[in-house]
């Protein structure tokens, strides 16, 4: 999916398996480009057998690619009060430093590696990055995508989909910032002291940065944003490839959206029963005959699956497709924090994407959504620092908050929540059958909740569009197994007051 994140921390929670979840390996820094697809990969041919540890086998060694151009740094011996600095150098907080700079503001953008492209696998629908005019950073393109329900049953959906060319999108942005007067400085913000009209920003070299607003861009490492409620989210997890095959039986035209069919675990009893209880599907962008990104994802669940239960459904899929894996020029270890808590509002430090609960709690799409928002931090940002009138730091980031959470967007991610809560406990046969009916759905109520496009009485009416295309065993287990969560939204929207 679209946000398939590696995360810097060890996380305790994957079935009691403490795992390394930064491991994205690649043969080459062009990511698995429609054009420069075919270059680098390895030379062995040597096909996948039927075990997780013969796939494993053929990932390469992790290589990092760095843009080549230099920066204009920080110079901490001036002193300066800069506007805005912004700790995280993902496409969130570049994003709000590239326009926050157009307006003259002046900004430092602080990352421990501000060159390097970024590791993540962006899938977008064509859309959403065409109403940002970014379809220049989209690599490669599928004119739809399918969704496998189960051996029977296929949707199609009619919606061009696309991957993101993260080196494209991070160039784009970068050269942009450095036009624009951003400056670089290359440390880890280890502690922040706030001050009535600034911030300073100590970091892991002994550099100290002064800054009027400080926003938190670090995503799910949640390193300066303060929460105040028990975080208990549930977990997105996949396994991914990206591979040369031998072949493999998808239409090149169409991207896999969602393969819910368990035929390939027939024969294994164990692994089937496992996968009834807590499914996962497998979601595949095929370049070419012999080229593919194959990711087998738990869409949520808490605690998530362990990495090796992933990728062993993994192995036995590929095989009853008969794809035989020839080399890998990368693979990827994805976990996404979904739902859970906001973090305190509003609190001195602002926060955007991961770090500010901006993850869709229902899907794991977050990349969309807070490009869509940076203009949003951006105009506060600009706003009350171009304002006469004086404000003090509170006053500041409390006014940019209200804007990136108003009640609106509050009451939205509620009902996503609500949404979560319910595929929390959802058997695969369950699944499918919720899934039959959402993509049975007219196309702008998917569409408009996969994007973050409905707001609360747009999804209640959503909610009963679905409820009546759903079957009827469907509609029993959306009752008993919504209830509760039904209740717990009802209570937390009466709750929350502008």
């Amino acid at each position: 999916m679209d946000t398939l994140l590696r995360t810097p921390n060890n996380l305790e929670f994957l079935h009691g398996f403490g795992v390394k979840v930064s491991a994205f390996s690649s043969v080459k820094s062009q990511k698995f480009g429609a054009k420069k697809f075919c270059e680098g990969l390895g030379s062995r041919s040597v096909c996948v057998k039927a075990s997780s540890s013969a796939l494993l086998e053929l990932v390469p060694e992790t290589k990092k690619e760095n843009l080549d151009f230099e920066l204009p740094m920080y110079d901490p011996s001036k002193g300066v009060v800069v506007d805005l600095a912004v700790v995280g150098g993902g496409p969130a907080g570049l994003a709000v430093a590239q326009q926050v700079s157009e307006a003259g503001l002046s900004v430092c953008s602080i990352d421990p590696n501000p060159k390097l492209i970024w590791p993540n696998n962006y899938g977008v629908w064509v859309d959403e990055f065409e109403a940002m005019d970014l379809l220049d950073c989209l690599d490669a393109t599928w004119s739809g995508a399918t969704v496998y329900i189960d051996d029977n049953t296929t949707k199609d959906l009619n919606r061009p989909y696309g991957r993101v060319n993260r080196k494209q999108l991070k160039s784009k942005m970068m050269q942009k910032c450095i036009l624009n007067g951003v400056k670089f400085h290359q440390a880890k913000v280890i502690k922040v002291i706030h001050e009535e009209s600034k911030s300073m920003l100590i970091c892991n070299d002994g550099i100290t940065i002064q800054a009027t607003v400080v926003l938190d861009a670090t995503g799910f490492s949640r390193s300066l944003v303060q929460y105040d409620q028990p975080y208990n989210p549930g977990y997105q997890v996949a396994y991914g490839i990206l591979a040369e095959v031998e072949e493999h039986p998808f239409d090149v035209n169409k991207m896999v959206f969602m393969d819910w069919r368990d035929s390939h675990l027939k024969n294994n009893v164990e692994l089937k029963e496992r996968n009834s209880r807590i499914p996962t599907f497998l979601y595949a962008m095929p370049f070419s005959s012999n080229r593919i990104f194959l990711e087998e994802t738990s869409l949520v669940a808490r605690p998530g699956l362990g990495m090796d239960d992933i990728q062993e459904r993994m192995v036995a899929r590929l095989s009853h497709l008969g794809i035989k894996v020839k080399s890998i020029e990368e693979d990827e270890h994805c976990v996404i924090p979904m739902g859970g808590p906001l973090p305190v509002l509003p609190q001195r430090v602002v926060g955007i994407g991961g770090t500010a609960g901006m993850v869709h709690p229902s899907t794991g799409y977050m990349v969309a959504r807070t490009l869509a928002a940076a203009p949003v931090v951006a105009n506060a940002i600009i706003q009350y620092l171009s304002s006469e009138r004086s404000h003090s730091g509170d006053e500041l980031s409390a006014a940019v908050w209200k804007d990136l959470w108003p009640i609106e967007r509050r009451r939205q991610r509620e009902f996503f929540c609500f949404g979560m809560d319910i595929l929390l406990k959802l058997d695969l046969p369950a699944t499918r059958r919720f899934f039959d009916a959402f993509f049975d759905l007219e196309p702008r109520y998917w569409h408009g909740f996969l994007s973050s496009r409905l707001f609360l009485p747009e999804l209640i009416v959503f909610g009963l569009s679905l409820f009546s295309h759903a079957s009827n065993t469907s509609r029993l287990e959306i009752m008993t197994k919504g209830t509760l969560p039904l209740v717990h939204m009802i209570n937390n929207l009466l709750q929350d007051k502008e």
